[in-house]
């Protein structure tokens, strides 16, 4: 990925908290037919001994060909938000009408090696915080509230992946070439 200097992340915190807050994840595979992308939403296990970078936990159906590619490499892309810039929002006169339209956005891209787990405790308890962290600030559902009949199926035909994540390469094109206060016209804008 092309990033310029003043696009560049601050730091890995500041990448995983963009994994955190935008679990939905495009994983890039590229496999016999080509390149395929899988939109996936991901646990984030923080950096440990282990796992430097920290590691990405899911599921899939087990009908889903991407969990038999055990061992395989992996792009993970991760997406915050994005807004489009207008010109209009720079100081024109200063910048002698010399501005142009552009995209404000963060993106993550993590990089690793796909782990097929067929554990059906690991995929319980994957399923399970995965829920328990997205519904806890609604009505706080359980998988415990469906019948366990149900939920045993669907731990059958699904398959956890575990991605130690190898390497974090980020962009946050958020305005920084620009003057003070341009970024904050920017910012009032998307607010």
């Amino acid at each position: 990925m092309y990033v310029p200097t003043h696009f560049t992340a601050g730091s890995q915190a500041d990448m995983l908290a963009l994994i955190a807050a935008h679990p939905l994840g495009a994983l890039v595979l590229a496999g016999d037919g080509g390149l395929q992308a899988d939109h996936i939403p991901f646990e984030l296990a923080p950096p440990s001994d282990a796992a430097p970078h920290g590691l990405l936990r899911a599921h899939v159906a087990r009908a889903n060909p991407l969990w038999q590619a055990d061992g395989a490499p992996v792009l993970v892309l991760f997406q915050g938000t994005s807004r489009y810039v207008s010109p209009l929002l720079y100081d024109l006169e200063a910048a002698g009408g010399r501005a142009v339209p552009t995209w404000n956005y963060a993106v993550v891209h993590a990089h690793g090696r796909l782990r097929a787990i067929e554990d059906p405790a690991w995929v319980l308890g994957q399923m399970t915080r995965m829920t328990r962290r997205h519904e806890d600030a609604r009505a706080g559902w359980q998988v415990e509230d469906a019948p366990r009949d149900y939920i045993d199926k669907l731990v059958r035909t699904t398959v956890g992946i575990e991605i130690a994540i190898e390497r974090l390469e980020a962009k946050f094109k958020l305005s920084q070439n620009r003057s003070t206060g341009d970024r904050a016209r920017v910012l009032q804008a998307m607010e």
